[in-house]
C-alpha cells in the first residue's frame, strides 16, 4: 500500500498525486489519442460510448457520491439534453450554442427537481425522482410537435465551424475532449470550497449546517451541475444514437435459441452485471484492481476486512 509524505500544500492541489498516477493516466491518455489508429470502427464507436456515458456518470457522481442525494430518475436529465439538442440542430442552431442551450436547460430542469426534493431524503428522495423521470418520459411522448412523439426524432450531423462531425474520428475526438474537459473541471470542483460544502453534506448535514452552510443552496447546486452534465451527454449521445449496436448480440451465436433469441436478454445481462457491481465490488474493475495490488504488497499480512466500507455519519444523525 503506498503512503505519500506531503511536505508542502502544492502537493493537496495537483491532480496526479504521485508517479504511478501520472504514468498510468499518461498511457491512458495515450491509447484514447491514438484509438482511431489502433482499433476498429464498431470499437470506437463503443468507446465514444463509454466517453458519452462517462460524463453523464460524471454528474451523478457528482450528485449521490460527493452529495448523498439519492437519484433515480436521472435519466430525465439526459433526455432534456438530448431532445434540446435534436430541436436545435434542426433548427439550424450552431452546434456550439446547441450544446451549451442543451446543459443549460437540463441545469433549469434539475434546479425545478431539486426544489421540491429539499424536504425529502433517501428511499423517498429516489421515488421522487423516479416519477419525474415517468413524467418526463411522458412528454416526450405526448409532445409530437416538437419531439416526433413515439416516431422519434432525426438529428442532423453536428457542424464545428464548417468541420462535419459525422464520422466517426471526428465525432469521437469531439467527445473526447468534452470528457476530458469536464472531468477537469469536476477535479477543480471537487477541490473548491464548494466542493468540499458538497462532501460535508453528504458526511453528516447536520454538522455542515453548523459550520454555516446554506444546505438548500448547495443541494441545488448539486442537483444543477449534476442536471448539466448528464444533459450535456445527453446532447452529444443524440448525435450518436444512430449507431448504436448492443454488445451482447455478439455472444447470441454461441446461445441456444431459445436464449439467444429472448426477448429482453440485453437488459437482463446488463442489470446483472451492474447488480453484482453494486453487490460486491462499488468500485468498479478499479477497486478490484487496487485490492489485488494490495493484497500482493501486504502479502503475507493482508487483512480481510481491510476495505471494508465505514458508515461515515455521525451520532447525531443516526438519533434523528
Amino acid at each position: 500500500m503506498r503512503f505519500i509524505f506531503k511536505t508542502s500544500y502544492d502537493q493537496d492541489v495537483r491532480l496526479a498525486k504521485h508517479g504511478g498516477h501520472v504514468f498510468w493516466y499518461g498511457l491512458l491518455v495515450a491509447f484514447l489519442l491514438a484509438a482511431p489508429w489502433i482499433i476498429d470502427e464498431y470499437w470506437l464507436a463503443q468507446l465514444t460510448f463509454v466517453l458519452i456515458y462517462g460524463i453523464v456518470g460524471l454528474g451523478l457522481m457528482l450528485l449521490a457520491g460527493f452529495t448523498g442525494q439519492f437519484s433515480i430518475g436521472h435519466a430525465a436529465f439526459l433526455g432534456a439534453g438530448a431532445y434540446t439538442q435534436g430541436v436545435l440542430t434542426n433548427l439550424g442552431v450552431p452546434f456550439p450554442l446547441a450544446l451549451v442551450a442543451a446543459a443549460a436547460l437540463a441545469a433549469a430542469v434539475g434546479v425545478v427537481v431539486a426544489l421540491p426534493a429539499l424536504r425529502v431524503k433517501g428511499i423517498y428522495l429516489g421515488i421522487a425522482t423516479l416519477s419525474f423521470g415517468f413524467i418526463v418520459e411522458e412528454v416526450f411522448a405526448r409532445w409530437e410537435s416538437v419531439t416526433g412523439g413515439n416516431a422519434g426524432l432525426h438529428v442532423k450531423s453536428p457542424q464545428l465551424f464548417g468541420w462535419s462531425l459525422g464520422s466517426g474520428d471526428g465525432f469521437y475526438f469531439l467527445c473526447l475532449v468534452v470528457a476530458v474537459l469536464s472531468t477537469l473541471g469536476i477535479l477543480n470542483l471537487l477541490r473548491s470550497p464548494t466542493g468540499r460544502a458538497f462532501v460535508a453534506i453528504r458526511d453528516s448535514e447536520i454538522s455542515a449546517q453548523s459550520m454555516g452552510i446554506h444546505l438548500a443552496r448547495y443541494k441545488t447546486m448539486s442537483f444543477a451541475i449534476s442536471a448539466a452534465l448528464a444533459g450535456l451527454g445527453g446532447a452529444l449521445y443524440a448525435h450518436k444514437l444512430s449507431f448504436i449496436s448492443p454488445l451482447i448480440s455478439m455472444g447470441k451465436d454461441w446461445l441456444p435459441a431459445v436464449v439467444g433469441q429472448a426477448p429482453g436478454l440485453q437488459g437482463l445481462v446488463y442489470g446483472l452485471v451492474l447488480i453484482a457491481f453494486v453487490l460486491f465490488e462499488p468500485l468498479g474493475l478499479y477497486g478490484r484492481w487496487l485490492k489485488i495490488r494490495t493484497w500482493l504488497q501486504l502479502f503475507p499480512f493482508y487483512r480481510k476486512g481491510l476495505f471494508k466500507r465505514q458508515k461515515s455519519f455521525t451520532k447525531s444523525d443516526r438519533l434523528r
